[in-house]
């Protein structure tokens, strides 16, 4: 498999260090707008989003092991975060968020086209859970040629095949 650490635009990937662990809370918090709506004090709301980073972190860990936990960096600098597992059947992209900064400006569009080269190279499709709300997601995901391949009331699994038209 070639390497897709250094994509289009600027973008790379590197591995996560643990000091890269305030910047990855920070951007987790970013990313969790609806934890924001808890009716609460700042310190209630920081809690919950805090103890929900955690548990994301232990069912990353938990679930997939051997997972590729990556930052998202753009001349340098942090701008997100990129979690994937290459399975036995399937690569799963478990999570993917960059900071509000970087947001609508193409960069998870360029890391979801070098998830999907490295996938094609071993020819195995790639999954992904999509929270039913996040419309500008989805709409990124069928841009690239993901389908819906199970429909649950609040999140469907969309995955792409190689065989897929790829561009």
């Amino acid at each position: 498999m070639s390497d897709f650490s250094s994509l289009a635009d600027g973008i790379t990937l590197r591995p996560a260090k643990p000091s890269d662990e305030p910047f990855l809370q920070g951007l987790y918090q970013s990313s969790r707008r609806d934890l924001q709506w808890i009716d609460g004090e700042t310190e209630l709301i920081d809690t919950v989003v805090a103890n929900q980073y955690q548990v994301q972190q232990a069912g990353m860990g938990n679930q997939y092991p051997n997972a590729m936990h990556l930052i998202v960096e753009k001349t340098s600098s942090a701008i997100g975060a990129v979690t994937v597992d290459f399975g036995h059947n399937e690569v799963r992209l478990i999570y993917l968020a960059l900071i509000p900064a970087a947001r609508g400006r193409g960069y998870s569009k360029v890391v979801l086209q070098g998830v999907q080269r490295a996938a094609q190279q071993v020819a195995s499709p790639v999954a992904v859970v999509v929270w039913r709300n996040n419309l500008q997601a989805r709409r990124l995901y069928m841009e690239l040629g993901f389908r819906v391949e199970e429909a649950q009331p609040v999140a469907d699994r969309l995955v792409w095949y190689p065989s897929v038209a790829f561009s």
